[in-house]
């Protein structure tokens, strides 16, 4: 049996582990998502007497305990590491994702996805601490990439997976199988990631790095705020889609819900290809000697600016055309994605306060989930057709790039405070007093 000292110091390669948590960002998107394909089966929403206003209230209600929940999980991982809270809050969540397919009321069912939320939560927060600790600025943007494969291949093949067993089988049986599924992940992480749960001593160090830069030096920067905004907008359009996509294609394009199935994954492929060779051709740049913070921000305006032409979509006179600006503004707004992701948690914020910063700008991503799919639904409902949400979407996109322009520069990073001075650890200390003759 080995020690935790042992432990501590078996070589792992953060490549690998990378990817472990890409599959983990995956596995919490096909449980935060697998809800759209069934709001989008006639039988779950009869079942319910759901109303698209209530349907909006329903795909958001994870959204708001995952936001609730961030900045907690990033004061966590900056104090206790990365391996055991993920393992404990990833088999909560999973569980939780399986016990959907059991009950039958709509209490029930929000208190399952509530849980939810509150388990995923830990996701970001730890990967980014991970990444701080184990990647340089000219590998950070190919490390994002990889890790945001995830995030869009989740909903890429979860839809059309959970259209699958829906049809063939039953919503109850989908959630319980996509649940269950996700669990076989966990062997892996905990066979390959070594142990960094902290003892005694390394505590007392990571709280007092981590007390260098508080909340409040946070909140002053300016970075911080533009980071806030331009998370808030992309994940506005990337949530959209996750929770209204399916049900826009049934509905407004006549899809069968297996086809939408099939789109939303295009789409989301699409913006996970982007999104990695966006991230790796960055990295190439800054290698090249290029600045940083210029060169991600020409690929997050870029982004944005290519998001806008889902307008294109909702205005397209044919549905060949709309599913075709359905996919390509999905794709576009790929170029966004690792390089906002480097800039906004990584780049331009002290590695100390990584963990609690990424908590911070999740509440942003978050809030972003929970009001895209209620607003959608809401204007939906008073508009009567998607063209009102892919409104709200294109405006977003605009703030999104005028925010990169304006508030994410390198003199406008918080701040980092004076350390206090370190207390000798406790053998120290006897150590001493035994020397000066002091000890009992």
């Amino acid at each position: 049996m080995e020690t935790d000292s042992q432990q501590r110091t078996k070589a792992e390669n953060p490549w690998i582990v990378v990817i472990l948590l890409s599959f983990g960002l995956l596995i919490s998107f096909v449980d935060r998502t697998s809800l759209s394909a069934a709001l989008a089966d006639r039988g779950f929403v009869r079942g319910f007497a759901l109303t698209s206003i209530e349907r909006g209230w329903l795909n958001s209600t994870v959204f708001w305990s995952y936001g609730l929940f961030q900045i907690p999980m990033g004061w966590l991982v900056d104090r206790y590491g990365v391996k055991w809270p993920y393992s404990a809050c990833f088999v909560l969540w999973c569980l939780a994702a399986a016990a959907t397919g059991l009950i039958s009321t709509m209490s029930a069912l929000i208190v399952m996805r509530l849980l939810i939320g509150i388990a995923e939560a830990v996701v970001v927060p730890a990967t980014y601490r991970y990444l701080a600790d184990h990647f340089a600025e000219t590998s950070k943007g190919t490390a994002l990439g990889i890790f945001s494969i995830g995030g869009k291949m989740g909903p890429a093949l979860g839809a059309p997976i959970a259209a699958w067993i829906i049809v063939a089988h039953s919503w109850k049986v989908m959630f319980v199988a996509t649940g269950l599924a996700g669990m076989i992940w966990l062997l892996p992480w905990l066979l390959m990631v070594r142990n960094d749960f902290p003892n005694e001593d390394q505590l007392a160090s990571a709280k007092r790095r981590a007390s260098s830069v508080p909340l409040r030096n946070l909140f002053a920067s300016p970075v911080v705020w533009g980071g806030l905004v331009n998370n808030f907008c992309y994940s506005y359009f990337a949530f959209y889609c996750m929770t209204w996509m399916p049900a826009y294609l049934v509905e407004q394009r006549g899809l069968s819900l297996s086809d939408s199935g099939l789109y939303t994954f295009f789409s989301f492929a699409g913006i996970a290809i982007v999104a990695a060779l966006a991230g790796w051709a960055a990295d190439l740049l800054i290698v090249r000697g290029h600045d940083a913070v210029i060169v991600r921000k020409c690929f997050i305006v870029a982004g944005f600016i290519g998001g806008t032409t889902v307008l294109l979509g909702a205005y397209a006179p044919s549905p060949n055309m709309a599913l075709f600006w359905n996919v390509v503004s999905l794709t576009l707004l790929g170029l966004v994605t690792a390089n906002n992701l480097a800039l906004c948690k990584l780049t331009l914020i002290p590695k100390q306060a990584v963990g609690l910063n990424t908590g911070l700008q999740q509440v942003a991503t978050s809030f972003a989930g929970g009001v895209s799919a209620s607003l959608s639904g809401w204007l939906l409902h008073v508009g009567g057709s998607y063209k009102f949400p892919m409104m709200a979407i294109f405006v977003f996109l605009l703030i999104g790039a005028s925010s990169t322009v304006v508030l994410l520069r390198r003199e406008w990073a918080p701040k980092v405070n004076d350390l206090p001075p370190a207390l000798p650890s406790l053998d120290a200390r006897t150590m001493a007093r035994v020397h000066d003759g002091t000890t009992d």
